[in-house]
């Protein structure tokens, strides 16, 4: 570990300690450039997002960068700011609990995203070996002595993850009471779209929750339900890449 453990363990408290008063705002940066711009805007996170990373890299999503390169990116942005910076490591690229972990704090990370989806087979992994991988990422946190903060993806409400519509909000509520109970300290059950589901899935979840913003919720809405954290995974890197195409086409007439 490179980093200072104090410092790092402190960074990992105050990360866990934003997840329980005003709404925790993430503007997902993808390299030290993007991250500077998030810390110095005032937001006390910067958070990193696994799609942007992988695209700026020249890998799909998914799993489809090695994780070298995923994580020497992720340390890149570490080191850019002074903040606490969590980063999105997709679902643990098959990693054991305690290597996961040391490759984070290696990075300067005290915090991370971890996803329920099975890039291998398809679908999504059972939801109790998933829980008890998360128990074990917990575990090897305490042991190397910093409380890492876990936000538990749930990919429940995802197409490719094979649940019928009518039953994501059970699976995704079943899975998260699971992956609270293991020691994560956020739920994200991503691809909520609605505000009746994720007011269901605030009241119903006895931990904090991570919403996105869409078509028929914004920060005021998921601020009123209670939601304690909101992440823009890929929008502002596309955005840039959007206005970047549109620039440069404009040169050519």
């Amino acid at each position: 570990m490179t980093a200072d453990v104090t410092d790092l363990k402190a960074r990992a408290e105050r990360l866990r300690e934003l997840h329980g008063g005003e709404m925790l705002v993430l503007p997902n940066a993808w390299d030290a450039a993007s991250a500077t711009i998030v810390a110095e805007a005032g937001f006390p996170v910067v958070a990193t997002a696994s799609a942007a990373i992988s695209a700026m890299l020249g890998y799909p999503d998914g799993e489809g960068a090695p994780w070298q390169e995923m994580f020497a990116a992720a340390g890149r942005v570490a080191r850019a700011v002074s903040v606490p910076v969590t980063v999105d490591a997709e679902a643990g690229y098959g990693m054991r609990p305690r290597e996961l972990v040391d490759r984070l704090l290696d990075i300067g990370a005290v915090g991370c995203n971890l996803e329920d989806t099975d890039h291998r087979a398809g679908g999504l992994v059972e939801a109790g070996a998933h829980a008890q991988w998360l128990a074990d990422v917990r575990s090897a946190a305490d042991d190397a002595g910093v409380p890492i903060v876990i936000n538990a993806r749930v990919d429940a409400f995802l197409p490719a993850g094979g649940i019928p519509e009518t039953d994501r909000m059970a699976e995704a509520t079943r899975r998260g009471r699971l992956y609270l109970d293991a020691g994560a300290d956020c739920v994200y059950p991503i691809g909520v779209r609605h505000k009746r589901d994720i007011a269901t899935l605030v009241t119903e979840l006895p931990g904090p929750v991570n919403g996105n913003t869409g078509e028929h919720l914004d920060l005021a809405t998921l601020r009123e339900l209670g939601v304690a954290r909101v992440s823009y995974g890929p929008r502002f890197y596309r955005a840039a890449m959007a206005d970047l195409k549109t620039t440069v086409q404009e040169l050519l007439t």
